[in-house]
């Protein structure tokens, strides 16, 4: 289909996408499925799943899917000091301006967190926005900086965890996990655990509790609506999850985030061994 989809009512300012056009902004743009190309300063590049585009203000540019497969893609706009820094020292620069890092978990979560605090627009939103865009940033930089010397369980680990974050609100199992990246479930279930220290199933867990709290602590729905909201229909299934995770039902959980109380039981993903973390300050 035609590329931007709903032309008539996307942003003017945007809408040469796929022909050429300059910006006053930088933007983030974060491609999970689908191919495409990106054209900048004269250089082409092909675009594939695990792929981050970075715009510069002031530099023409152009991309868009493949006409055969689309694209499924996340962005983020943006202006600031910040980013004029990093590009100051080289950190960032217009000359690569596509980073090849893979499919990541946690930068579909910091979109999706962006988005969710720009749709709740609650009391200042806005600085809570802008750490999330620099550690979205960092988290790219990070994964391109490792990307030499990143093995091929790393990645599998990695594509596994981001099918998970994609189906929160959802259920999946981990054959389905093991067959979209062509692995037995016997051995991505092995390699999963000795990487994060939980099974599959209890990471996919992990993360429809921590996302539970989050609904629980913005309070708009109630248990129920959550537990429905993470495809749990058992209500009391999701109440007993909720407590044997966080030490706490899910009633109380909002008692705790607002009181700034702590449960007395908090779950954490075990720490493989061999591996000391810290940090100094």
């Amino acid at each position: 289909m035609s590329y931007p989809p709903n032309l008539e009512k996307h942003p003017k300012v945007f809408k040469a996408v796929d022909t050429s056009r300059i910006l006053a902004e930088y933007q983030i743009i974060y491609i999970t499925r689908g191919r495409g190309r990106f054209i900048s300063r004269g250089q082409e590049y092909t675009i594939i799943p695990g792929s981050v585009i970075v715009i510069f203000p002031g530099v023409k540019h152009t991309y868009k899917p493949d006409v055969e497969t689309g694209w499924d893609e996340y962005w983020v706009g943006l202006k600031g000091e910040y980013f004029e820094a990093l590009q100051r020292e080289g950190v960032i620069n217009p000359d690569k301006p596509v980073y090849y890092i893979g499919l990541h978990d946690v930068l579909v979560k910091l979109y999706t967190t962006i988005f969710e605090r720009v749709e709740k627009q609650r009391p200042h939103y806005q600085y809570r926005i802008s750490a999330n865009i620099i550690m979205l940033m960092a988290e790219i930089i990070s994964y391109d900086r490792k990307q030499e010397h990143g093995s091929q369980s790393d990645s599998m680990v990695e594509k596994a965890k981001f099918i998970f974050q994609e189906n929160l609100y959802g259920n999946i199992e981990l054959e389905e996990v093991a067959r979209r990246l062509h692995l037995s479930s016997s051995y991505l279930g092995e390699v999963f655990k000795s990487y994060t220290g939980l099974t599959p199933y209890q990471y996919y867990l992990h993360l429809k509790v921590n996302k539970a709290k989050e609904l629980l602590e913005i309070g708009e729905l109630s248990i129920k609506e959550i537990s429905y909201k993470l495809s749990c229909e058992d209500q009391y299934y999701f109440s007993r999850l909720f407590k044997k995770k966080t030490g706490v039902p899910p009633s109380q959980w909002t008692r705790f985030y607002h009181d700034g109380e702590t449960p007395s039981i908090l779950e954490l993903p075990a720490i493989p061994r061999g591996i000391t973390r810290g940090i100094g300050i």
